[in-house]
């Protein structure tokens, strides 16, 4: 799997993985089918299940979003058929995250709904993010995301800020200037209130 750093605050990076082949996208697509089932599932498992939970909706259905939005990452043969039915089911939901954003490793989407995301936002490892979120910038300049990081319901993230590994963002914040490692951001706009960090359910192990 191809990776790529970005820069965060200080000397801090953020690696992403940049799938070269559908055997990379259901690596994954394990990761994040393991935030929510907190199992490792084989490839076949993998794609039959996703394929039922598309058709027969389950509790988990943000799962199929993630499915079709990872192998809509790599151009291949299935890519029309893949970006048809990620356009499809993310229409439905009303979420709105460009297949080109760039998300790494266990990505898990509480609530899936009313999501919008710039396709140029970076986006960590091991992230949570909750409905009515939005990440965007009127300047090309879309913001950098660490590991570990929870968003909160209602939370906005304005332009190019940088925010760091194991940190929080409360519900409803908007967020306007970098958040460092471990720190909670609240309020509008947002300021820190405590550096306790973090810490994912059901963290997946990067390889």
């Amino acid at each position: 799997m191809r990776t790529q750093k970005y820069a965060l605050i200080g000397n801090a990076t953020v690696t992403i993985p940049r799938p070269e082949n559908y055997h990379d996208c259901l690596e994954l697509i394990r990761s994040d089918r393991y935030r929510y089932l907190g199992i490792k599932e084989k490839g076949v498992t993998i794609v039959l299940k996703s394929i039922l939970q598309t058709l027969f909706p389950t509790r988990h259905h943000s799962l199929p979003i993630l499915f079709w939005f990872r192998l809509s990452q790599y151009r291949g043969w299935l890519w029309p058929l893949c970006r048809w039915m990620y356009a499809l089911i993310s229409r439905n939901a009303l979420i709105d995250i460009p297949v080109r954003t760039k998300i790494g490793y266990g990505f898990y989407i509480g609530h899936g709904m009313c999501i919008v995301i710039n396709g140029g936002t970076v986006i960590g490892n091991n992230v949570n993010i909750s409905h009515f979120v939005s990440i965007g910038t009127n300047n090309s300049t879309p913001s950098v995301i660490g590991d570990n990081v929870y968003i909160g319901p209602n939370a906005s993230i304005v332009e190019d800020v940088r925010i760091g590994n194991n940190a929080t963002i409360g519900a409803g914040a908007v967020i306007t200037k970098d958040v460092p490692e471990k720190g909670t951001a609240v309020g509008v706009p947002a300021h820190i209130v405590n550096n306790k960090g973090n810490n994912p359910v059901n963290a997946y192990q990067i390889p």
